[in-house]
């Protein structure tokens, strides 16, 4: 399967990218090489080949989830530089 400047210039519509001239044909030639790198693997045989779910065998080590306090409302809320009883105070983001 070959690209053609047609389907470059679809791709660039759908994609919301506008190329011209050399660069138009580089994005061609470049989309011609993924093509025939993924037809030359079409050509290896993979029928007897497990699938692979996982790239290690390794197993996730993770520590337990035990719940703790490790500072408290008021250590946290010291360090603001502007706070309203028991939560931070910061600029308005979005108007209404």
């Amino acid at each position: 399967m070959k690209i053609s400047e047609e389907t470059v210039d679809h791709i660039a519509h759908l994609a919301r990218l506008e190329f011209e001239g050399e660069s138009k044909d580089t994005i061609r030639e470049d989309l011609n090489r993924i093509v025939e790198f993924i037809d030359k693997l079409k050509e290896v045989e993979t029928d007897n080949v497990e699938p692979l779910i996982y790239m290690t065998d390794e197993v996730n080590r993770l520590r337990e989830d035990d719940p703790k306090v490790t500072l408290t409302q008021d250590e946290v809320l010291k360090n603001a530089p502007k706070k309203d009883s028991d939560y931070f105070r910061i600029p308005k983001v979005l108007d209404k």
